[in-house]
């Protein structure tokens, strides 16, 4: 399982309805961690609207202990 795999698995252990996210690169770091826009609605056209605020229950230490026990 790659660590995106173990991002995706654990941010749906901590949050839910799991929200929509995007980053770029591959989910090593907290500094990976820090780029992901998390989305927040959708615009009159059915865009995405992305913030880089965090979900409620959502931190880096919490996602990571999740990642670790995969």
């Amino acid at each position: 399982m790659t660590n995106d795999d173990k991002f995706c698995k654990a941010v749906a252990t901590l949050v839910s309805p799991t929200p929509e996210y995007t980053y770029g690169g591959s989910m090593d770091n907290e500094t990976i961690f820090n780029t992901v826009k998390w989305k927040t609605g959708e615009d009159g056209n059915g865009s995405a609207i992305l913030s880089d605020s965090l979900p409620s229950g959502i931190t880096w230490t919490k996602v990571k202990t999740e990642m670790d026990k995969l």
